[in-house]
């Protein structure tokens, strides 16, 4: 989350909105979001996980998602998937990927 935070005025410019969804209960994502002062929200897909299972990224055996970044257009699209296995965030492609969709 900190490397979308860092890249946020780019997510700004390309006139794009950055979400983080997360299977941790609400009251932990406020404190992780406290602590890094994000600049973008949190959303708990606690206790049920239904997001992470609708984007089929739900690690069930572990109870945890896969860190996965999806560019949705305005029309609701996903345009583009960036799972590259790295725990790192994908700001820099997320942001590439918003610049090109406002094109």
């Amino acid at each position: 989350m900190k490397g979308f935070q860092a890249g946020i005025k780019n997510f700004n410019e390309a006139d794009s909105q950055v979400l983080g969804i997360s299977v941790d209960a609400a009251p932990s994502l406020k404190r992780f979001s406290d602590d890094l002062t994000l600049e973008f929200p949190l959303l708990s897909d606690f206790p049920n996980k239904n997001t992470a299972k609708a984007y089929g990224v739900l690690m069930a055996e572990r109870g945890i998602a896969s860190r996965t970044t999806f560019v949705i257009d305005k029309t609701g699209k996903i345009v583009e998937i960036i799972a590259d296995g790295r725990p790192a965030p994908h700001n820099e492609a997320s942001i590439a990927a918003c610049q090109r969709i406002k094109k």
